[in-house]
């Protein structure tokens, strides 16, 4: 049965009694066995689970057989009862480490008297899907067997087992086996097709076995990095030989290009300020922070302070990167991540990496193989021509990858609650299992840190994380990353989701697609999609109605043609209301102030106070531009308003002199967040003043009195640290008095809290703490991010709330 709690001897027990079951296999009375018919899904395939099943078998001396099928495994089983019943139980409670059972079937068989217990060939069913396991990191036995100098994989760079390696970037079809992977052209050895055939060997059908006689090998490709004339791949050189030279490339200054799972990584000496410059400089990347490998926990921790659950997610099997406080003796550059007190650390997680970190013996940068922006390069072929301007050398490999995919990012901002910042490698296409079906719906996502949903029956698949959909080669590895999902999950959608933003990609493919196959088509506005995706990642039930919602973040299209990102919503998944915003703030220039926080520090006091204080970040602004931006507030020209909750943070950073002028989104409030770290957040806090206003049917967050404390603080030469910590607590205070006077007037006790700003440690802190000691449920994000990287959950969410209602496609707001 699919879902939910079932006692599995009561069933057995009533199976047997309803259906005349404990006759035995043949059904002649008084026979001291019995059978069974067994069924199950989840993620069951490219585990490890026949073997496990076949042992398990032969351990209690049961007949019968196991084979994996389009819908998952089945298995028939036959013996006595109490045997029998044991089995079924230790299906669950004995499956394999990687193994997620999400549903088992159990039914009373007739089966014929075979012999023993057999490992059946695979079956299509059609139409069927099943799930699919994530790339994991290399396991302990692989780790011990590649540094092991008696073992045959003795530094083998792909040495993997049913319990690690690559799953869902080499399938390319299912069932999961060998012949529908990328690994189909290398032909096992004598010795790996025995293991490979072997149910007591842990490499029993591991579709990427291989071993240095039969499988991938590396390739070593050096400069010039013109973009031409790269030098032919040294054939002659072993594997042993290149990485050898791949460690000598790093330890002298250079950029290496790394083949790894999901496509490719830019790699270089983290302790050399010179060759991290170099990389930053190529890359067109000047400040973004970029992750950092380390070795081992020891080599962590020397760099890092980490706690329980961060040390957790490290080691896990996904191993992410995992955001941790840098210690100030750490020696790593300081354009690693310039102005952040936090760093982006992970673990290496292939035999590759693992090699790579011994030949390199310190830390390295590794980041995504690609200029600024785009795709991470894929093949080989497209490495070479796209990364040739980055990349010194390129350690190359044969073994194909089918799916794109990109690391993904976790923090720990509260005990106990640890959360995405981009879901990828290791978690992706493990859906998010909700206890109703949604249908087949697909939901386009946003336009920064795209990801799609494809939802079927109680499953919503989100995507990998696509990335910022602002070119032709984002929106084509989203088409491409679409297609896999639909043949793999057997979906074609019949409702198409999108963001209200006409002008996004995203949005443009859904249009299309609905149009073309005749699709009814939900456009719905950012924050609310944001709230719903909280929601629904909390498997909230649509019965119990609505909450008070919390969307904070730098930009979401608003139904009155403003820019929305600061709001608070009275939500469920089947509509919102507006109940309160920011105050709308100016945008002189649009992007360009958002690009160049100053502008908007200087619109914003010349707008709140009437005045522009005599603060050092306004005097690196010419007469001229000061200005214009003043002839722009004047006129109205060119300046949208917005009651984005980022955008206040960038003012507020530039007004403090922390960032004047940004090269990626969200930088200005990550370097104000940093430059209160260190300090007491959990003590009392001053808070700035602030006042609500109501206009109309809406509560308004005014901000004058908020800037003119600050600026007073600023002029008396208050500490940038205790004005950024003063900030934070005045934002979580407006958030607490908000929520408690909708509490009031609705009567609603629960906040979800969603969007980019909640990525902010001491902002989410501080918010928690207070709605906490207020008597509020707080619902945070716990499965997809709660930047935009999670907006297609809650817009599949509300699609088919509104599908469900009756309601035609059209705008949601």
């Amino acid at each position: 049965m699919k879902g939910g709690r079932w006692n599995l001897a009561g069933e057995i027990r009533r199976l047997e009694t309803s259906r005349g079951l404990g006759r035995g296999v043949k059904g002649e009375p008084g026979c001291r066995e019995t059978a069974r018919h067994i069924e199950l899904g989840g993620v069951v395939q490219g585990v490890g689970f026949r073997p496990f099943v076949y042992n398990l078998a032969r351990e209690r001396c049961l007949r019968g057989w196991v084979r994996n099928t389009s819908a998952g495994v089945e298995i028939e089983v036959a013996g006595p009862p109490d045997e029998v019943e044991s089995f079924v139980s230790d299906l669950r409670m004995r499956a394999p480490p990687l193994a997620r059972i999400d549903w088992i079937r159990v039914e009373q068989s007739l089966l014929d008297s075979h012999e023993g217990f057999r490992i059946l060939e695979s079956r299509d069913r059609l139409e069927a899907y099943q799930l699919l396991a994530p790339d994991h990191a290399t396991c302990k036995d692989c780790l011990a067997e590649l540094f092991d100098p008696r073992d045959r994989r003795h530094r083998y760079p792909f040495i993997n087992c049913t319990n690690c390696g690559p799953r869902f970037t080499i399938i390319e079809d299912i069932p999961y086996d060998r012949p529908r992977t990328t690994m189909r052209d290398f032909r096992m050895c004598e010795a790996c097709q025995a293991e490979y055939d072997d149910p007591t060997d842990r490499r029993f059908h591991a579709q990427p076995n291989a071993c240095p006689a039969c499988g991938p090998h590396l390739e070593w490709v050096e400069g010039p990095r013109q973009g031409t004339g790269l030098s032919p791949s040294h054939s002659l050189m072993g594997d042993s030989e290149i990485l050898a030279a791949a460690g000598r490339s790093l330890r002298s200054g250079g950029i290496l290009a790394v083949k790894g799972l999901g496509g490719f990584q830019l790699a270089c000496d983290a302790t050399d300020p010179g060759a991290v410059s170099t990389l930053r400089r190529r890359k067109r990347r000047p400040h973004k922070p970029l992750a950092v490998m380390m070795g081992s926990m020891e080599e962590i921790r020397r760099h890092c302070r980490v706690n329980a659950e961060e040390e957790q997610l490290l080691l896990s099997t996904s191993a992410p990167i995992v955001l941790l406080e840098r210690r100030p003796e750490s020696n790593l550059a300081a354009g690693v991540a310039p102005g952040q007190a936090w760093l982006g650390v992970m673990l290496p997680y292939t035999p590759l990496h693992h090699l790579l970190m011994q030949e390199a013996g310190r830390p390295l940068v590794m980041t995504s193989g690609n200029l600024s922006e785009e795709p991470i390069a894929r093949d080989n072929e497209e490495a070479l021509r796209r990364l040739s301007s980055i990349a010194d050398a390129f350690l190359l490999h044969n073994r194909g990858i089918y799916a794109r995919y990109d690391d993904s990012v976790w923090f720990v901002p509260l005990p106990g609650r640890p959360q995405p910042v981009r879901r990828a490698r290791g978690y992706a296409p493990y859906p998010i299992r909700l206890s109703r079906s949604l249908g087949k719906v697909l939901a386009c996502g946003a336009e920064l840190k795209n990801t799609f949903c494809l939802t079927r029956d109680t499953y919503a698949f989100v995507s990998q994380h696509i990335g910022d959909m602002e070119n032709l080669e984002t929106l084509e590895h989203f088409e491409q990353s679409l297609k896999i999902y639909e043949h793999l999950f057997r979906c074609t959608p019949e409702a198409v989701a999108c963001d209200l933003h006409p002008d996004f990609l995203s949005s443009r493919y859904a249009r299309e697609r609905a149009e073309k196959e005749s699709l009814p088509l939900f456009q719905i506005q950012h924050h609310h999609a944001h709230i719903a995706s909280c929601l629904a990642d909390n498997d909230w039930p649509p019965e119990r109605g609505q909450v008070l919602g919390v969307s904070l973040d730098g930009t979401g299209y608003g139904p009155d043609g403003t820019i929305w990102g600061g709001e608070f919503l009275v939500a469920g998944y089947d509509g919102f209301r507006r109940w309160g915003h920011l105050q709308y703030l100016p945008l002189p220039g649009g992007e360009a102030a958002i690009r160049k926080p100053v502008r908007l520090a200087l619109a914003c006091c010349q707008t709140l106070l009437g005045r522009v204080p005599d603060l050092a970040p306004f005097r690196t602004l010419s007469e001229e531009e000061r200005r214009t931006v003043s002839r722009m507030l004047a006129r109205g020209f060119n300046t949208p308003r917005t009651s984005s909750c980022g955008r206040l943070f960038d003012a507020v950073s530039a007004l403090a002199g922390v960032c004047l002028e940004a090269s990626f989104e969200g930088q200005a409030a990550m370097e104000l967040e940093s430059a209160a770290c260190g300090l007491d957040w959990d003590g009392p806090c001053r808070v700035y003043p602030f006042s609500m206003a109501r206009d109309r049917d809406r509560r308004v967050l005014c901000l004058e009195g908020l800037f003119q404390a600050m600026v007073e603080d600023l002029e008396r030469g208050e500490t940038v640290g205790q004005v950024s910590l003063a900030f934070h607590a005045t934002v979580a205070r407006m958030v607490e008095a908000m929520c408690e006077r909708m509490r009031e007037e609705t009567g609603l006790a629960t906040v979800a809290l969603s969007g980019g700003c909640f990525q902010n440690r001491i902002l989410l802190r501080l918010v928690v703490k207070g709605l906490a000691a207020a008597g509020f449920e707080v619902l945070l994000h716990r499965q997809v991010p709660c930047n935009d990287g999670g907006l297609s959950l809650g817009q599949a969410a509300i699609a088919a709330a509104r599908r469900d209602k009756g309601e035609g496609g059209g705008s949601c707001v």
